[in-house]
């Protein structure tokens, strides 16, 4: 054997890190006396000598094995081995690697000093001992492997690595696990391309850009005397730092960039970066510019508009004649952050193809999001959190997000050591493997190379980064107020403060970039393009301008949803094929295959099945499908399994993905156990892909509450506010089975309160054929004037029930009805007017009526009628009229529920049943009291409650007095 063939077999090839140490230093003890070793040890030096010392080393581990690194760098060098020298070695690379780690404490990163100074002892090299002489004696390469071929010894490569992360950009890149990724970062910071090289063009065009934004702050604030704008003035550099963004992502590929960001900024953000004119923002600051739409009329159709500082807009950046990409601002409530999670989502969408059977495929590069933070709000608000969970997610990963944090260091009038536990606002982001970059907001070219680093390592490695952008806020919360009150050290250091557009002119005239005159040609050039812009408002100011009529949502009956039986069943049978060798759960591969007959005659397709089956319809028609929830693959109560898993192998796999007839793509994902961000994440996906069906599945239609403020916010109230159309589908499931307050009720009193002007339906269902129906009716209007979102109270225990089965012919002759009678509608006239007690109900109750019922014979309850409000919300008055008019002699008209009286739909319709009742008959309620929760948690109280309300249907003596018509 060769001495090469020997040392590739040696055993050292399989010591590294501590465990190499380890050996290095029995090796000393060794060469000491080979006594002090084990046996076992010194036979292996015996054998194999000497421990190689071109081990490859990480430098960044701990401090453990760095005897034996610098023992080996001192070899690998030539350099004689001094004990004393090792040690100093070992110093001074701790103390290299703290200056990474701990260097940005010593940063200048706050533009006005206030933060108490850091310990910045770890930083020092008398901490470890050292002293110049100790350092001058040390090759630079030992220390610093990026070190430039000028720094030749460690003082040199100290005080550089001092200046590198202590400037007006600090780094934190040691949290980061992948060592590519962190080596990389270190060696980008270390590069000498901070700050930013700027040709002379540039530098004078981003002092143009910092005088447009500080001009226009100015000028709005001196023309529009006390009105609120939530100024930028402070954080100036915002701008340019978005405009770097959407130039470099532009240019690496990017056709779509989604920015979601709060009220602070954002008029100047919407003027310079999405090119608002200026003339239409003073028109808005001016007077009201939807007065003539804001009239009672055109309220009706429920458009009533925003205030100007949470409207999106949306512009194409053009490079010559071609539009290059488009950058969206997303619209945004007050809630900050919940905006965050919908523009992620418009992210995903811009970034998938759909056109495909199969999982979507997706160009991580194809869109970006920019996320802009409030620092308060960055660690305050738990959906920041929640969002940032998405960045490894199959479901709901895009590539990374660039994350601005717009850090004035204040929330409100609250000071940073009263909003946050952290040292920074953006601690929270190195939970989730994010490098973060915190930058004076004053050193404008330190920004700019800020940017250009979260660009490049968002585009190499698809992962995001944090921006710490940290300035001030020249104003108070808003213009009207006095921020001296609570602030007072800080503002009166921001009264005297210079602006960022006076230190960076300064700067530029020091250094003879830019002479005086050319800065002030900027301003007057700026100042006059402002006043024109205004000039030209107020010439307008007395012209009607035209505007289109606002129609209201218009929701059409007669859409066609029905689906040939043959075509069915063909259908059918793919959903059973499975790939070969694929092992199915014997458990559930005898209950999937008992679909195989069930359109026959005489059979029942169940509550899954139908779903199934109106998904492969639904792509068939080449409608694309996501659907995302807490255990949506399976189903919660473990009834969907529309993704199956091998037995042996664990590989998943779903017939909807295969099925010949599929000419669209379906998208199923597990969510994170979230509900907030995950709804805003796929409202906002089909709000960008208006032409796909999104569904959102709450595990219990309880956790719905979670997510309050996109339903708000968002889904109820998204057209009226900003005119955006969604076709978002929920499904929250929902019933009274004796499970407690947590896991019964989905809060359908609070969708019906928010229900006005058309903007959604909600439905509560008792048939698997109105659930086909219903999901290809959504499916029908995408893409539509007239789609809205739907909020669907899903069943729990009625999914298995064979009460809520339908025949293989309901599906291919019905449609969806608004309510169901329980009832034959050929009743004789006799029949009919023996009826005194009609019954209106909606969802589980009205099954368990139908089932109390069913032992009794006929004759029992002439005297009684039960009907289905299937569809709540737009209620379906033509239907409940047309039903009480076949009944003359009806004596009172009573709404059974199973929620509480407070709750449930009682209140919602009370005034609708009061409205279709004829003249003395009386409208009466039959359910549970008034409650402060929704739902007892006693099984055995349940159920004697369920009763009574069951009993008391069908005995006709109601739970309270009837509420008798005037």
């Amino acid at each position: 054997m060769s001495i090469h063939d020997e040392r590739i077999s040696s055993p050292w090839k399989s010591y590294y890190g501590p465990n190499y140490g380890y050996v290095q230093e029995q090796y000393e003890l060794y060469l000491q006396d080979p006594n002090l070793v084990d046996p076992s040890v010194r036979e292996l030096f015996v054998r194999w000598g000497e421990p190689p010392s071109d081990i490859l080393i990480d430098e960044s581990t701990d401090s453990s094995n760095s005897k034996a690194v610098a023992r080996a760098s001192l070899i690998s060098n030539n350099i004689q081995i001094d004990n004393n020298l090792l040690q100093k070695v070992v110093a001074a690379h701790q103390l290299m690697l703290n200056i990474r780690r701990y260097g940005h404490l010593g940063a200048d990163i706050n533009p006005l000093d206030l933060s108490p100074k850091a310990d910045t002892k770890l930083l020092e090299p008398k901490t470890f001992g050292l002293t110049k002489q100790d350092l001058e004696a040390i090759p630079a390469s030992l220390i610093w492997n990026n070190a430039p071929s000028n720094i030749t010894n460690g003082w040199e490569a100290i005080l550089r690595l001092r200046e590198i992360y202590a400037r007006s950009a600090a780094y934190e890149f040691t949290h980061i696990h992948d060592e590519q990724e962190r080596e990389w970062l270190f060696k980008q910071a270390e590069s000498g391309s901070f700050p930013a090289p700027l040709s002379a063009r540039e530098k004078e065009a981003l002092l143009e850009r910092l005088l447009q934004v500080e001009m226009f702050e100015n000028f709005i604030h001196k023309t529009f005397v006390g009105q609120k704008r939530f100024s930028i003035e402070g954080l100036d550099m915002l701008v340019p730092v978005l405009d770097e963004i959407v130039r470099t992502v532009a240019h690496d590929g990017a056709q779509n960039i989604l920015v979601g960001m709060a009220h602070r900024g954002r008029l100047n953000v919407l003027t310079h970066v999405l090119g608002k004119p200026y003339e239409k923002i003073f028109a808005e600051f001016h007077h009201s510019p939807n007065k003539a739409l804001e009239s009672a009329k055109n309220l009706n159709y429920g458009w009533t508009g925003d205030v100007k500082y949470h409207l999106g807009a949306d512009r194409a950046v053009h490079e010559g004649e071609t539009v290059r990409a488009n950058i969206t601002l997303a619209n945004n409530p007050s809630h900050l952050e919940f905006v965050n999670s919908v523009v992620e989502g418009y992210t995903r969408a811009a970034q998938e193809d759909r056109t495909m059977p199969g999982y979507p495929k997706q160009d991580q590069h194809a869109a970006v999001t920019i996320c802009v933070h409030g620092d308060a709000a960055f660690i305050g608000e738990g959906i920041v959190a929640e969002t940032l969970n998405f960045n490894g997610l199959d479901g709901y990963r895009n590539g990374g997000t660039l994350h601005i944090i717009a850090n004035n260091r204040l929330g409100f009038t609250t000071n940073s050591q009263d909003s946050r536990s952290t040292h920074y606002a953006s601690d929270l982001a190195k939970g989730f493997d994010l490098p973060i970059v915190h930058v004076n907001a004053d050193d404008p070219e330190a920004c700019l190379a800020a940017v250009r680093l979260a660009c490049e390592y968002r585009l190499r490695f698809n992962k995001g980064f944090v921006i710490d952008l940290i300035g001030y806020r020249r104003y108070g919360h808003n213009e009207m107020d006095d921020p001296e009150g609570t602030q007072p050290v800080m503002y009166k250091l921001i009264r005297n403060h210079p602006t960022v557009s006076t230190i960076y002119a300064n700067e530029l005239v020091e250094n003879n970039t830019m002479t005086k005159e050319q800065v002030e040609g900027l301003r007057n050039k700026t100042a006059e393009v402002l006043q024109q812009a205004y000039a030209s408002m107020k010439a307008k100011e007395g012209k009607k301008e035209k505007r289109e009529k606002i129609e209201g949502v218009i929701v059409p009956e007669d859409v066609k949803t029905s689906v040939p039986l043959e075509q069915l069943r063909e259908i059918n049978l793919e959903m059973l094929n499975r790939p070969e060798g694929f092992t199915e759960y014997t458990k559930l591969q005898r209950i999937l295959q008992r679909r195989a007959v069930s359109l026959n005659d005489g059979e029942k397709v169940d509550w899954a099945h139908a779903e199934a089956l109106a998904f492969a319809t639904i792509l068939a028609d080449g409608t694309p499908i996501r659907m995302t929830g807490q255990d949506s693959e399976r189903g919660t109560f473990s009834h969907r399994h529309i993704v199956l898993n091998d037995n042996r192998t664990g590989q998943k796999f779903s017939p909807l993905h295969y099925i010949p007839q599929a000419k669209a793509s379906f998208a199923i994902h597990n969510s994170p156990l979230s509900e907030t961000a995950v709804l805003g994440f796929e409202y906002g996906y089909n709000v960008f892909a208006p032409e796909t069906f999104v569904i959102w599945e709450a595990q219990y239609g309880d956790f719905a509450n979670v997510a309050q403020v996109i339903f708000d916010q968002f889904i109820s109230a998204g057209r009226a506010k900003w005119s955006q159309k969604s076709g978002i589908t929920i499904l929250l499931p929902h019933g009274y089975e004796g499970q407690g307050p947590e896991h019964s009720s989905a809060r359908l009193e609070r969708f019906l309160q928010l229900s006005a002007d058309n903007n959604w339906t909600v439905a509560n269902l008792t048939s698997a054929a109105q659930y086909f129906h219903l999901l290809r009716k959504q499916a029908k209007m995408l893409g539509s004037d007239n789609v809205r979102p739907l909020v669907l109270m899903a069943p729990k225990s009625l999914i298995r029930n064979p009460r809520v089965a339908s025949h293989g012919t309901e599906f291919s002759e019905g449609s969806f009805k608004p309510v169901l009678p329980q009832f034959s509608l050929t009743e004789t006239k006799a029949q009919r007017e023996r009826v005194k007690r009609l019954v209106f109900g909606t969802g589980k109750v009205m099954v368990d009526l139908e089932e109390a019922m069913s032992s009794a014979a006929p004759s029992e309850y002439d005297w009684l009628r039960l009907a289905r409000i299937e569809q709540l919300y737009p209620f379906p008055q033509a239907e409940v009229e047309r039903i009480v008019k076949l009944f003359p002699g009806v004596e009172e008209i009573i709404w059974v529920q199973e929620e509480p009286k407070n709750m449930g739909s009682w209140w919602y319709m009370q005034s609708k049943l009061l409205a279709v009742a004829p003249k003395n008959v009386s409208v009466g309620y039959i359910g549970r009291q008034e409650r402060a929760s929704t739902a007892s948690g006693h099984q055995e109280v349940h159920v004697r409650e369920q009763q009574e309300i069951i009993t008391t249907t069908l005995n006709g003596q109601p739970f309270e007095s009837n509420i008798v018509r005037g």
